[in-house]
């Protein structure tokens, strides 16, 4: 196996890791950022108030979109595979 090959293995990896775990982090940032806004216009600074919408939030996007990530990560596990067993019949 080239070392191309594996950089680009390498790469599509972090690109699909990017894809599945990006939205549940935006989310999660964007909740954080408004409920911040909320307590500081309302003063209130409790620590707890910060969590439970983020995992509310972040579970709700999870669920939605299990499917597509499912999907992703198949393709590249399969791609991944397909790649090993044409190294294997070199």
């Amino acid at each position: 196996m080239e070392a191309s090959t594996v950089i680009d293995i390498g790469r599509q990896a972090l690109i699909v890791t990017l894809l599945v775990s990006g939205p549940m982090l935006l989310a999660g940032l964007l909740i954080g950022l408004l409920v911040g806004v909320f307590q500081a216009v309302t003063q209130i600074h409790e620590m707890t108030l910060t969590f439970i919408p983020k995992i509310l939030v972040m579970v709700l996007v999870f669920l939605a979109l299990l499917p597509w990530m499912l999907i992703k990560i198949v393709e590249y596990s399969t791609s991944v595979f397909n790649l090993i067993s044409q190294v294997g019949r070199l």
